[in-house]
This record gives C-alpha cells, structure tokens and sequence, in this order.
C-alpha cells in the first residue's frame, strides 16, 4: 500500500517502467489478501483446507492467479529494463507508456485465465483421482500444468534479461574505454545491475522454489491426508510465508533499490549517445 500511495502521489507514473512497478505492488497486494483469506479459513475451520471443498475453490484460484500476475509482471519489469538499455542508442524505439499498459494488461489477462480454470471446471470436487493432498480440490494436473512452464519463465527470462544488460553495459564501457572516455557511469550502473540481479534471483528462488517442490511431491505422492499430518501442511504453510516474503522483499529490491538503478540508466541513455557522438567526430 506504501507503494501503491507513494507512486500514485507522485509525478512520475506516466513512466513506462513506473506503471509496472505500481502493478507489481497491486500484485503482490492482491497475494497479501487472498493469503490472509486463506488463513482466516484456516483459523475457522482447518479441516477444509485439509481435506478440501467447495469454498476453498476461489480462494485457491485467486491466490494462483495473484502470484502468476507478480510472476509476469517481474518478467515485465526485466525485459523492460533490457530493452531501456540495449535500445538506448536506437531512436526508432522506445519503450512507451502504452507498451507498459499493455503489457499490465496481457499479464492480468494470462493470470485470470489460468488462475480461474478450476472454477470454470477444472478441479477434483467430484472425484478421488489426481486429486492434490495439499491444495485439495485442486487437481495435481493442473498444479503441474501451472508450476512447470511458469517457473521457467519467472527463471530464465529475467536471467536472459538481466545478463545481457550486464553483458551490454560491460561491451559499452570497453568501447568508451578504447575511445580515451571515462567509463565510472558504467561500472557504477554494471555494479548496481549485477547486485540487483542477484538480489531478484536469490528472493525468487526461496519464494517459489518450495512450492514447486510441493507440487512435484504431491505428483509423486500415493498416501492419503491423514498418513502425511501434520509434516506435509506445515510445509505447506511455509511454502505460503516465503511467498508473502517474496510481496514484502519485492518493494525493497524494485522501488527502493531501483530508484537509483533507474536515475543511472537513464543518466546513461542521454550521455551515451553525446559520447560516442564526441567518439565518432
């Protein structure tokens, strides 16, 4: 809320870039309140969230859909971030306020229809096959069919991204270098790249990296509710902190830490091109 106030009071949200991190504080607000959902049923009555039934259906679905939309909206920021700098030299392109608007909207638009297949039918309600241990009714079909291809894309695109913008301003420096120019802007803003990186890599990996390995032991798993009481589900509710973690670390790494990421990169846009047009004459 900190950051949804912050940016709405300020100047500066018709920026592409600051229009994602404003949706990535809706995001992880949206995962912040249907976990607190989650765990009000939890508190009336465990039994369901258990053994599952009918109402736990929308929580389950909302919850799914509020992290695939953070999901994407980090891959947003990342390809964003890369464009904003392997594009910096090119005039004839720019990432714009409308790119940003629809990127917020595509990734909404994949969250809601993937988060609510189990309320338009797919799910275990009506039958004991495939049915998920921890996230009943859920069936684990559809928890591998969610997992697998999205944490590929929360992993690798935002590795891609990220290393070649490292990959990028490191080519950049050399050739200023070469040309007898000073190179502390970009290993300054190399540096403040690579430690970011590494911050978003390492709070995703204990974010999501549990719940992934809950979903393939509960593919895996033959045993019934009672024989995995109480071990598996306070795993699970583990698994759940770390990813409200992930909400609470999201606003430090990407609103506070980017801020002079970004007044960088954008000191580097406008004095890259005035150096290599000194370097050309």
């Amino acid at each position: 809320c900190t950051v949804i106030f912050t940016r709405l009071a300020t100047k500066d949200l018709h920026k592409p870039i600051s229009i994602l991190f404003c949706n990535l504080a809706f995001s992880d607000l949206f995962t912040s309140f249907s976990g607190f959902w989650i765990s009000v049923l939890f508190i009336t009555n465990p039994d369901i969230t258990i053994f599952g039934s009918k109402s736990m259906l929308a929580p389950y679905a909302f919850y799914t859909m509020s992290i695939l939309s953070t999901i994407y909206n980090l891959v947003s920021i990342g390809i964003e971030r890369y464009l904003a700098v392997a594009e910096s030299m090119r005039t004839r392109f720019r990432v714009t306020r409308s790119h940003s608007i629809a990127a917020v909207f595509i990734n909404w638009l994949l969250a809601l229809v993937l988060g609510c297949l189990p309320l338009m039918g797919w799910n275990c309600l009506s039958m004991e096959e495939n049915l998920s241990v921890l996230y009943s009714p859920f069936c684990v079909n559809y928890l591998i069919f969610i997992s697998i291809p999205n944490v590929v894309v929360a992993f690798i695109i935002p590795l891609f991204t990220y290393l070649r913008i490292i990959i990028i301003l490191r080519r950049r420096k050399l050739r200023m270098k070469a040309c007898g120019q000073a190179t502390s802007t970009y290993k300054s803003a190399e540096i403040q790249v690579a430690r970011t990186s590494i911050f978003i890599w390492l709070l995703a990996l204990i974010s999501y990296a549990p719940f992934f390995a809950g979903v393939m032991f509960d593919a895996t798993n033959h045993q019934c509710h009672l024989d995995l009481y109480p071990g598996v589900y306070i795993f699970r509710n583990c698994t759940a902190i770390l990813i409200t973690i992930n909400c609470l670390g999201n606003p430090i790494i990407y609103t506070l830490k980017l801020k002079t990421l970004g007044a960088k990169l954008k000191a580097l846009k406008c004095l890259s091109s005035n150096r290599f047009r000194a370097c050309t004459i």
